[in-house]
């Protein structure tokens, strides 16, 4: 095993993927949960990162899929947090790649960090234990053993992989090594695990050095190595992302850290922690954290509730009211309501296949889309019209454009807009408004030193988002050279 500096600090490697399913209607494929304050006023990427900080590390290096990259950057500088590298994903290909690729990314400015591998959306309640596992595990990571970190569990949970603890992974205190890993058991089997006493939740956070990673990934799965390589060394600087090339990254096999590697290595080790961890998994694991009122509810929103007991009711917009039910689940957003037994909420990835096959938008996007401007949010819309509400960030502007189909109005409710429009270029303030004509060149900036807030009111014969051309931007984005084909669904893209 290789021998590292006790003195150098460790480096945070954030994995954020997912898909958004399994806590449908409030996380989206689009918007998924990491970036929503789930448990506290901050998101669960802020979080993440902000946990992960101080003197024990370095900035953190970020792993993203390309349609999240505008969202990372925002909220990690929202929360005062200046990653070393945010690396765009052009395809998921599970853990392996990315960390892989983090690996690879991190080798290139230092000899041979320590890496700290943590999903992006986990909640972990008791952050000085968390702390105190990665001290006490680190010398362990330094003289090349691959840790993850297991969960002591507090119940038979069937939703959870597991990990066979072995005997003390010597010389080193609490470390121990795994026997094995188990897939998500059922109920019996987890009842079984429990009363052993020697399972652990498998938390899927790692600490390990990153040329230990890539040496038993090289024995185990060498053509991942061989892709990621390719993809970092072809890849492009895009603004401030580090883009990976797309066709080397296609060619790597997908597969899992544990798969690829620790069911694999000699040099596995769990260390045991209990830290108040969830990767909230469905709405009942926000239940069973949640602070809870004296009929076991957990209340959050304009919510009223009569004779209700066990539940989550949680609303995002308008009033919700619930009555005579027990063990439900009610999530009501601006634009879909969900309602389910608590006992079944794994059912909502169920709804959310079937909000694909009917080609409907709830399943990727909210009524608010977010663009690395700002965002907007329908309000309204009927037969040749829809109503917005654009929020534009200070300094920030919209492409420059223009729309074959829909004309547009735009009144501002606050703040100061920059208007382009055609050769004329003006100011708008408060209660101010002017007209877009269709087929006419335009741009909308902030030159101001707060949000601007405005209504546009679109008109015309088609309203969809794809009918945009491109003449300049400053993200980017494609330009396309002619109108594109009027195929995409209403908000889907940029």
């Amino acid at each position: 095993m290789a021998s590292q500096s006790a003195s150098a600090p460790i480096t945070p490697v954030i994995l954020s993927g997912g898909s958004g399913s399994r806590l449908w209607p409030l996380s989206r494929a689009l918007y998924p949960k990491q970036f929503l304050p789930l448990v506290s006023e901050l998101t669960m990427i802020q979080e993440t990162a902000l946990r992960a900080s101080g003197e024990r590390f370095t900035a953190p290096l970020v792993i993203c899929n390309d349609e999240h990259r505008f969202i990372v950057a925002e909220q990690l500088r929202a929360a005062a947090c200046q990653p070393t590298a945010i690396i765009l994903e052009p395809v998921g290909r599970n853990t392996a790649p990315a960390v892989a690729v983090a690996a690879l990314k991190l080798l290139e400015s230092a000899s041979d960090p320590i890496m700290l591998v943590m999903p992006s959306d986990h909640v972990i309640q008791n952050a000085d234990a968390f702390l105190a596992a990665i001290d006490q595990a680190a010398p362990a990571a330094r003289a090349g053993a691959l840790v993850t970190f297991g969960i002591t569990p507090n119940a038979p949970e069937t939703g959870y992989g597991y990990i066979k603890a072995g005997g003390s992974f010597a010389p080193f205190t609490g470390v121990l090594r795994v026997e094995r890993f188990v897939e998500k058991p059922n109920l019996q089997t987890a009842e079984s695990y429990l009363a052993e006493g020697s399972y652990l939740w498998n938390s899927g956070i790692f600490l390990f050095s990153a040329k230990a990673y890539l040496a038993e990934l090289g024995r185990t799965n060498s053509k991942i190595i061989e892709a990621c390589s390719q993809a970092l060394a072809q890849g492009q600087r895009d603004l401030s992302f580090c883009r990976l090339d797309a066709a080397a990254f296609a060619a790597s096999p997908a597969d899992s850290i544990d798969y690829a590697v620790m069911e694999k290595t000699a040099n596995a080790a769990v260390f045991p922690v209990e830290m108040g961890w969830s990767d909230l998994g469905a709405w009942s694991a926000l239940w069973e954290i949640g602070p809870k009122d004296a009929q076991d509810n957990v209340a959050l929103g304009d919510v009223l509730l009569q004779d209700v007991e066990g539940s989550y009711i949680r609303s995002d917009h308008r009033l919700v009211a619930v009555a005579g039910l027990c063990n439900v689940v009610v999530v009501a957003t601006d634009d879909a309501v969900l309602v389910i037994d608590r006992g079944k909420v794994q059912d909502v990835k169920q709804i959310v296949e079937r909000l694909k096959k009917a080609n409907r938008d709830e399943h990727a996007l909210h009524s608010t889309v977010h663009r690395p401007w700002g965002h907007y949010r329908g309000i309204d819309r009927g037969e040749r019209f829809q109503v917005k509400r654009i929020v534009v960030q200070p300094g920030e502007r919209l492409s420059l454009q223009m729309h074959h189909h829909r004309a547009e109005h735009w009144i501002v409710v606050t703040g100061t807009a920059l208007v382009t429009r055609g050769a004329e270029t003006f100011l708008l303030h408060e209660n101010e408004s002017t007209y877009i004509r269709a087929g006419q060149t335009h741009r909308l900036e902030n030159p101001g030193k707060v949000p601007l807030h405005l209504i546009e009111v679109q008109s015309g014969g088609y309203l969809g988002e794809d009918d945009i051309v491109r003449f300049e931007d400053g993200y980017g984005r494609t330009l396309p050279q002619k109108e594109p084909p009027l195929i995409s669904l209403e908000n889907k893209t940029e």
